[in-house]
């Protein structure tokens, strides 16, 4: 399935491990193993933020792509169900055929 993870790392923590190599190895490692189809980087709420859509195979994932933020930048995460314009138009067309 198709997931968003917003991560969010606190201040000192970015600070720390951008120096320490920390942060931009932890993304390469995520990057390589879950090859997402987009990803992002912006500062929310004062927050280093990076967003990734990418393909979550089994829920049994879950740990490994959470712990790795968790543990290496104390990152904040958020893991949300996701749609492409494509899988938008094909859900409204099945929802509106059940009507």
């Amino acid at each position: 399935m198709r997931m968003m993870l917003k991560v969010s790392i606190p201040v000192e923590t970015g600070n720390k491990s951008i120096v320490d190599g920390t942060l931009r190895k932890t993304v390469k490692e995520f990057m390589l193993e879950f090859e997402p189809e987009a990803a992002y980087f912006v500062a929310d709420a004062g927050l280093r933020t990076g967003y990734f859509f990418f393909d979550l195979a089994k829920s049994t994932d879950i740990p490994s792509v959470a712990e790795t933020f968790f543990l290496n930048l104390n990152a904040a995460i958020e893991l949300t169900p996701a749609m492409n314009a494509a899988d938008m138009e094909a859900g409204v067309e099945r929802a509106m055929r059940g009507r």
